[in-house]
């Protein structure tokens, strides 16, 4: 799958890329039909919440899958806006298998 990686607001160190393309390569199994990807991270002003942002979107034949999460550490967006993806691949799956 075809990974295109941004930071906004900041410069990702080569760890945290690696991280991202690392859990990008697991969803190749859910995501078969993927067509590529993106990946945003950017830094936001909300310092309660989480101030880390990792929006992933998937890339699918007819449909672009999106989740975002926020937290205080990208690694943890990242995780969660992954599983919110696998969540929506599984109804996205359903909707072609009736």
């Amino acid at each position: 799958m075809n990974v295109q990686i941004q930071s906004v607001k900041f410069d990702a160190d080569r760890r945290l890329v690696d991280f991202v393309e690392a859990k990008m390569a697991k969803m190749d199994r859910f995501a078969e039909r993927s067509t590529g990807a993106e990946v945003i991270l950017k830094l936001d002003k909300d310092h309660e919440k989480g101030n880390k942002v990792a929006t992933v979107t998937l890339h699918m034949p007819g449909e672009d899958l999106v989740a975002e999460h926020r937290s205080k550490a990208f690694e943890e967006s990242v995780d969660e806006a992954i599983d919110a993806l696998k969540r929506q691949l599984e109804k996205f799956k359903g909707k072609f298998e009736k």
